[in-house]
């Protein structure tokens, strides 16, 4: 069963003339343990599909489906609980707090979710992997763009999310990040047994994605 599934969704935004459709009869779905990507230019609707699917806005119509249960409605409170422990973002300009160090940044995050993250043992074996091991006692600003995007990813994952949800993870990077990335993403989703859903327009990624699915002027459909 998927994790996560849009089934017929739609977002309006405005009214009469000052309408417009920004998705429009969205279907889509994500296994655990699956890289999925969702592509387009500026201007297709991934960043709305992105909101909607991490619950940080309500669909117009349709289903959002995460892990069973319908969110399309729930409360504002639930939706903060569903953020809190079942979905991680990382998003384009990292979200790290700027004054706290790095290890800080997971000592925040207890102090927010008290229950349900990874143990010490296996933030040590994530950190070795994601190569910042010897940076968490710097803070965000001491770090080049690609050690602060792995720290965020790293915070996302602590919280022990079910799906990582990321904006556009390679915009600023070159070829040789990229495949750095691509690479660590579908080894996270494999060892973590997480669903990835990357929201980008980068075709160097491609590679990398167990499924890609394509977005245009507000509809999507399933390419591979």
């Amino acid at each position: 069963m998927a994790i996560i599934e849009l089934k017929n969704v739609q977002k309006v935004y405005g009214t009469g003339a000052a309408q417009v459709v920004a998705l429009k009869n969205i279907n889509f779905k994500a296994n655990l343990g699956e890289v999925v990507l969702i592509m387009g230019p500026s201007g297709a609707g991934k960043s709305t599909f992105l909101t909607i699917a991490g619950s940080l806005q309500k669909p117009t119509a349709g289903k959002v489906i995460v892990g069973g249960q319908d969110i399309a409605h729930i409360s504002t409170r639930e939706s903060d609980r569903l953020r809190l422990t079942q979905l991680g973002f990382v998003l384009q300009a990292y979200n790290l707090v700027p004054f706290l160090k790095i290890k800080e940044q997971f000592e925040l995050v207890n102090k927010i979710k008290k229950e349900g993250n990874i143990s010490a043992a296996k933030l040590q074996e994530l950190l070795k992997q994601l190569k910042i091991s010897s940076l968490i006692n710097k803070y965000p600003n001491e770090l080049s763009g690609g050690q602060q995007q792995r720290a965020a990813i790293a915070r996302a994952l602590y919280a022990n999310p079910q799906i990582l949800l990321a904006d556009e993870p390679t915009a600023s990077l070159d070829s040789e990040n990229v495949a750095e990335v691509g690479q660590l993403f579908k080894k996270l989703a494999k060892d973590y047994h997480k669903a990835v859903l990357l929201v980008t327009h980068d075709p160097r990624l491609e590679q990398y994605a167990d499924h890609i699915y394509e977005m245009m002027d507000g509809k999507i459909r399933q390419k591979s």
